[in-house]
């Protein structure tokens, strides 16, 4: 018996539906105070976060985001990847009357969050990378990835295109250390009904897909140019870019912080959702 819910998780929160500059966009809200927006990964949606928004609201004003193209949020008018997810970043917080903000991405939305960094500092407070995408400093950094990038999207295209509930389960295994403990009936469920309705809407592309472009790779001299307060926050089972690089790219960063989350694959803020909340909390209040 799976002794918990999203609507327990939400309990304190709201589902909330705002106009980003034309795109009709959806988060789960919960807090007040120093505006916090979470973003998930390529293919995801809001309820990446369903077990951290109601406890980091304890501290701040907690938006997860669908990003544009997914979840329950609009597609993006033109063009797509990072471009189009920076620009929904930007509309969504004018939208919330928010000048800046910390940023919490993890994946495809840790790239996002840390582009945010570099092209529009003076709205980033702070950045939290989980597993983020897109960091590239030396080729054998890609070599390393190699294998975890074509499961992804070799999965993410089967669910996309022809989503039943077990290509679903599939693509959603990938994300997990454990995902026997970890893919309730309920997580299945919601990304299946995501998927399918976005089928319907039109033919199906991994959303993101061009995020990994190589205008858009976190380089070293990218990196560099991040002046905020940047944490590299990573599991020792991610299954792209080892934890090693990160670490590597954490000591490239003067004045980063690096936290090691063990025994979880590329979703720690799910897997190991209470370890996640209290480091995230620790780096942001201090």
């Amino acid at each position: 018996m799976e002794n918990s819910t999203f609507w327990i998780d939400l309990l304190g929160g709201a589902i909330s539906y705002y106009n980003a500059g034309g795109i009709r966009t959806r988060c789960l809200e919960a807090g007040k105070g120093e505006p916090l927006i979470l973003m998930h990964g390529s293919g995801g949606h809001a309820e990446s976060y369903i077990k951290n928004v109601v406890p980091l609201s304890e501290h701040f004003h907690v938006y997860a985001i669908d990003m544009v193209g997914h979840g329950f949020t609009d597609d993006p008018p033109t063009g797509g990847g990072v471009p189009a997810l920076l620009d929904h970043l930007m509309k969504f917080m004018d939208a919330v009357g928010v000048r800046r903000a910390h940023l919490l991405g993890e994946s495809m939305g840790g790239s996002v969050s840390a582009w945010a960094a570099i092209k529009y500092p003076e709205r980033v407070n702070k950045v939290v990378y989980v597993c983020g995408a897109g960091l590239d400093l030396d080729p054998q950094d890609r070599e390393l990835a190699a294998a975890g990038r074509e499961a992804f999207v070799r999965l993410s295209q089967q669910a996309l295109s022809e989503p039943t509930r077990e290509s679903v389960r599939q693509r959603l295994a990938w994300l997990f250390l454990d995902p026997e403990k970890s893919i309730t009936r309920e997580l299945l469920e919601t990304r299946y009904q995501i998927y399918a309705g976005r089928r319907q809407r039109g033919p199906a592309r991994p959303p993101g897909q061009r995020s990994g472009a190589q205008e858009w790779q976190l380089t070293r001299e990218r990196l560099l140019q991040i002046k905020a307060p940047f944490f590299f926050l990573w599991t020792d089972h991610n299954p792209t870019t080892p934890w090693q690089v990160a670490e590597k790219a954490h000591r490239l960063l003067t004045g980063s912080r690096f936290h090691l989350v063990k025994n979880a694959g590329h979703w720690p803020q799910y897997e190991q959702a209470e370890e996640f909340n209290r480091v995230v909390i620790d780096f942001l209040k201090g």
